[in-house]
């Protein structure tokens, strides 16, 4: 085959898929709602037919389910898409203290109610960074909810973080003092948001803003602060779990896809490849990005999601 016709036939095959996103795009619009978990009022975006698979977006830090704004039409002809915003980020309600602890596990329990509210039983679960602890907790305690897994820089052991990073999480391990504190409020700004979103990237300037324009909406809010600074704080208990959720990967051997971007620096490819061999069947798909990697490659992540899991 000739090198002309060899270009010829990939430019087609990027023609047709481009062409198969627009109509995606186009297709099924994408709600917002509320529902109240708890007595804690919870927005989600919602999207695709309820009798096709289910894939639940769990988002990340500083996050909320904007992440998944871009992902969720590409998708949406295939699954059907349900994106909470957790307590205290995107635009779910802060509750007070005397009404929600901000812990990892307390995230997993409002999350777990959500689903059981919206009569959702068996669905692929896709984690970035937060959505990982969240999204492990959720398969412990109801292994019979999960369809599949979908790993997007979150690991599940300690080779997955940047050393250095690791040092300062597991620092944070024990009584809170006001030193701790301090040092968590600092991370929960729109600054360290911009340089998550930038670094490892494979072209900064090209990143849409609007991304880190909708955190610090939520990160402008002082009590949507405080939570994300206590979160930031339990990430230790996180830490204590992986040998769980290894067990449960290595014991369950969930259809598992990993896509993961290798600028992240926080979490680095190490924790894709250490997951792969806990679930030996998973597929790894590295990307030339950082943390939030659909900023930049969300077209081809798509495509592999929907090559895995679409039925």
């Amino acid at each position: 085959m000739s090198m002309k016709l060899i270009r010829g036939v990939v430019c087609l095959t990027a023609l047709c898929w481009m062409l198969f996103v627009a109509v995606d795009a186009r297709a099924i619009p994408v709600s917002h709602k509320y529902v109240t978990v708890n007595g804690i009022r919870i927005f989600y975006r919602e999207a695709g037919d309820p009798k096709k698979p289910t894939i639940l977006l769990l988002h990340g830090f500083p996050s909320s389910s904007y992440m998944y704004a871009e992902l969720i039409p590409l998708l949406s002809n295939h699954f059907h898409l349900l994106a909470p915003d957790y307590p205290g980020m995107g635009y779910s309600d802060a509750p007070s203290p005397d009404k929600f602890t901000p812990t990892f596990e307390g995230l997993a329990g409002v999350i777990a109610e959500f689903m059981e509210q919206l009569e959702e039983k068996r669905f692929i679960v896709y984690m970035q960074d937060f959505g990982g602890p969240v999204g492990m907790r959720l398969a412990v305690k109801h292994p019979g909810w999960i369809a599949g897994m979908i790993f997007q820089n979150t690991p599940v052991s300690l080779d997955g973080w940047e050393p250095t990073r690791l040092k300062a999480a597991q620092a944070d391990a024990g009584p809170v003092t006001a030193e701790k504190r301090a040092e968590a409020e600092s991370h929960a700004n729109i600054s360290r948001d911009i340089f998550l979103h930038q670094h490892g990237a494979h072209d900064p300037e090209g990143l849409n803003p609007d991304s880190w324009a909708v955190d610090a909406y939520a990160l402008g809010i002082p009590e949507d602060k405080r939570i994300m600074a206590d979160l930031l704080l339990d990430i230790p208990s996180n830490i204590a779990q992986y040998p769980t959720w290894q067990s449960y990967l290595q014991s369950h051997s969930p259809r598992t896809l990993i896509v993961w971007g290798k600028g992240d620096p926080i979490f680095v490819p190490a924790g894709a490849e250490t997951i792969r061999r806990l679930v030996p069947n998973a597929e790894i798909h590295f990307y030339d990005s950082g943390h939030f990697a659909l900023e930049e490659d969300c077209v081809d992540i798509a495509q592999q999601i929907i090559r895995v899991f679409a039925k």
